[in-house]
């Protein structure tokens, strides 16, 4: 028989050994863990809320950050042109999918970047028109999403400041010339939607803070009566400056963006962003558990809503309408 003390020295170095190996399988546990590339146009700080409501769409389909899937996320800060190398970099790093919410750019920088990591996005343009899927129903490729369409229903944006302002004969739209044929589009859009109601358009361009201070100024030289905010990033992280441009030039606004209402903006009129981030999650969810976007549908915006601040009314001296009152799905007093 072994001594006692034989018995436990090789016991001693048993748990040793077995010590030494918990980091590396800890380190093998984590790096058999999932990662998505989340990839925004925006900045981190002004899209909290939506990245939380991305993260709570992974929740519910069972994978939780840090727990059973990693995210590597990159902003671009409004500097469009980082995209394609922001892109480049999350599939250097081999993630498992890419989410591209909120940017057509976005989007169409992973896609170049790619042909077989899955990427799920979120645009307020036509998939099918800017060339991200084949259809709605079948995308094809490697690529599917949601589709708020926004780009679409600028009309009905346009149409809800027409009857703020009646009887005014020019509305101007501020787009975010770094958007390319999509800024092109929206002001396509609006100038048709404009000649519907026997009125003009006169498009403005902002790429930056002082571009952005810079077109308000020109509105009261123009005798504008109304501006229409088109979706942007950039936009959405100048909510508080746009609010108050508004304000200094008494200049009534539509936006995209409900937060910019929140932020003291007018009115706004879209799709739920926050739902469609989940929606962007829960879709992002299924790609790793296997399901190829080929084969998943685009999904279609099924939330709108119309927003007003009272407040903001007040200190701009306009009445609102009962009839775009009675419209609103939130008045903020």
């Amino acid at each position: 028989m072994r001594s006692k003390r034989l018995q436990r020295r090789e016991f001693i170095t048993l748990l040793g050994g077995a010590a030494a190996a918990w980091p590396v399988v800890a380190r093998a546990q984590q790096a058999a863990m999932p990662v998505i590339g989340y990839l925004y146009a925006g900045s981190a700080d002004a899209s909290t809320r939506l990245t939380a409501a991305f993260r709570q769409g992974l929740s519910e389909g069972g994978y939780v950050e840090g727990r059973n899937v990693a995210i590597e996320y990159r902003f671009a800060d409004s500097a469009y042109n980082r995209l394609p190398e922001l892109a480049a970099d999350l599939v250097r790093r081999r993630v498992a999918v890419i989410v591209t919410p909120s940017s057509v750019q976005a989007a169409r920088a992973a896609k170049s970047e790619t042909v077989t990591i899955p990427i799920v996005f979120q645009t307020g343009a036509d998939p099918v028109q800017v060339g991200l899927v084949a259809s709605l129903n079948r995308p094809g490729g490697n690529a599917t999403g949601i589709a708020s369409m926004n780009t679409e229903i600028s009309s009905k944006r346009l149409g809800l400041l027409h009857e703020l302002v009646p009887t005014t004969a020019r509305l101007a739209v501020l787009v975010n010339p770094q958007l390319g044929d999509r800024a092109t589009a929206v002001i396509a859009e609006a100038r048709a939607a404009a000649a519907a109601m026997k009125r003009e358009i006169e498009p403005l361009s902002a790429s930056n803070n002082d571009e952005i201070d810079a077109a308000f100024a020109a509105l009261a030289q123009k005798r504008i009566g109304g501006i229409m905010v088109t979706a942007s990033p950039l936009f959405s992280n100048r909510r508080v400056q746009l609010a108050m441009a508004t304000m200094r030039h008494g200049i009534p606004a539509i936006y995209t963006d409900r937060e910019i209402v929140e932020a003291g903006g007018l009115m706004s009129y879209a799709s739920n962003l926050i739902d469609e981030f989940r929606q962007v999650g829960i879709y992002a969810g299924r790609v790793l558990k296997g399901e190829k976007p080929a084969d998943l549908p685009v999904l279609r915006a099924s939330k709108f809503e119309f927003v007003i601040n009272l407040q903001s009314a007040k200190l701009l001296g306009i009445e609102i309408p009962d009839k775009l009152l009675a419209l609103a799905d939130e008045v903020i007093e």
